[in-house]
């Protein structure tokens, strides 16, 4: 990557059982403890005959947002990309082999 051009990063994360693949320019800890900040949004250009509802639904869901934080245990994975790929929502693959869920108090998750 050329030293002129500012990154860009491809950042997953998990959010009410799906999986989030966003891009973004700026991506950096939080004054908010135990959050990420992600800044200027990137979309794929709309050079493309189709359109995939999934980035579309991503386009209105963050339309008008500056900065979005995200909680750090969310956070699957952050790369630094050479260019915007497909933003999308996927469904969240059940059976994590052998991860287990972080416990929660009694009648937290109702």
């Amino acid at each position: 990557m050329s030293k002129d051009k500012q990154p860009i990063f491809r950042v997953i994360f998990l959010n009410q059982g799906q999986v989030y693949e966003i891009y973004a320019r700026h991506i950096f800890q939080s004054e908010l403890w135990g959050f990420l900040e992600i800044e200027e949004l990137v979309f794929g250009e709309r050079s493309q005959m189709l359109v995939d509802p999934s980035e579309e639904k991503l386009k209105n869901q963050f339309e008008g947002v500056n900065r979005s934080f995200i909680p750090a245990h969310a956070i699957v994975r952050i790369d630094e990309v050479e260019r915007v790929g497909q933003a999308k929502i996927s469904e969240a693959k059940g059976g994590s082999g052998n991860v287990m869920h972080f416990p929660m108090p009694p009648g937290a998750g109702q």
